[in-house]
């Protein structure tokens, strides 16, 4: 069968779209509906990626086919794409990484299938520079996105008394995803230290509900807060991405504190659950509620910094070349 292609003007760009009636998703959610999507939702979108190096996962065939993550901007990228490259860590050379700065970008990788976006904590060019803590929190066996919502209030309590101000996002899959903005100086040898040291803190208050520790035999019955997301080579799904783990697209959303306090005590998780006409219904009513992870400054403790530095935990970041000698393509 002739694939089936559209020229598309957005923003100055000409973008050739192609089977845009294709289902993507088993409940029969198109390409076009995909691209639809990230379309609408690019204003609140685009701000929370701008500059940061992005892993595509696509799934060409949909996602009852194979899928896989595309870190390096591959040849057919149009030449407009900007991109940024980050030295391998094992190897010689560089990953160029796409940056979705506008929306002719975003819907170029919609058109190839790229369902989830999922951004590094970085912007370039300042690989080594997390704008924020990120805590990850994966349900068990035998426990939900419920559950999880109980361990983020247990969590929001320890940073607050850290003075730490953190967002709240549902993951779009199973879980819940917890964000503390820094916006100030801070490198991930500092930054994932303290997260682990709040996961274990957090394990050992609460061993019946939390785990720390990445053997998956452990995490029956308890939320596995993932701490080790907090690093340079790794991503987590960006706010506003579809998700892919359901037979229908859900949408990775911030929620308020108030929200999962009500779900919680209701039993409701799907009121958790957005699917993208819900979610574009509510960033028409609420606006951006993740706004503040772009903006708010905060600093890590110092004295917890200080023991953590003491004991020697920190791990060196991965060598980046000389900043003269880095091919740079991103906007101010």
């Amino acid at each position: 069968m002739a694939k089936k292609e559209y020229p598309f003007d957005i923003d100055g760009r000409t973008i050739t779209l192609s089977n845009l009636e294709k289902p993507l998703y088993p409940s029969g959610f198109t390409k076009g509906e995909v691209i639809d999507y990230y379309i609408r939702a690019s204003e609140l979108l685009l701000p929370h990626f701008k500059n940061r190096p992005v892993t595509l996962k696509r799934f060409p065939n949909g996602t009852a086919g194979k899928a896989f993550y595309e870190k390096n901007a591959p040849r057919f990228t149009p030449p407009w794409v900007q991109t940024f490259p980050v030295p391998r860590r094992s190897k010689e050379g560089d990953i160029n990484y796409i940056l979705i700065n506008d929306r002719a970008t975003l819907v170029w990788c919609a058109n190839i299938a790229s369902l989830e976006l999922h951004p590094f904590l970085h912007r370039a060019p300042k690989i080594d520079s997390p704008t924020a803590v990120v805590f990850d929190l994966d349900p068990g066996k035998g426990t939900n996105l419920l559950t999880c919502a109980q361990v983020a209030f247990l969590l929001k309590d320890v940073l607050k008394r850290l003075k730490l101000t953190c967002f709240a996002k549902v993951s779009g899959s199973k879980g819940l995803q917890i964000y503390v903005p820094l916006n100030t100086p801070v490198t991930y040898r500092a930054t994932q230290p303290f997260a682990k040291t709040i996961a274990e803190y957090l394990e050992h208050e609460h061993p019946e509900l939390i785990v720390s520790k990445m053997a998956k035999d452990l995490r029956p019955g308890k939320i596995f807060i993932d701490w080790s997301q907090n690093a340079d080579h790794k991503t987590t799904v960006g706010v506003y991405s579809l998700r892919t783990k359901r037979k229908k697209p859900y949408v990775s959303l911030p929620v308020r504190w108030e929200e999962l306090q009500q779900a919680t005590a209701s039993g409701n998780e799907p009121s958790l659950c957005f699917e993208p006409k819900a979610a574009l219904q509510r960033l028409a009513d609420v606006g951006d509620l993740f706004a503040p992870v772009d903006a708010l400054k905060q600093r890590l403790p110092a004295d917890v910094m200080a023991v953590m530095q003491s004991s020697g935990t920190t791990k060196s970041p991965r060598k980046a070349r000389p900043q003269s000698q880095r091919k740079i393509t991103v906007t101010d």
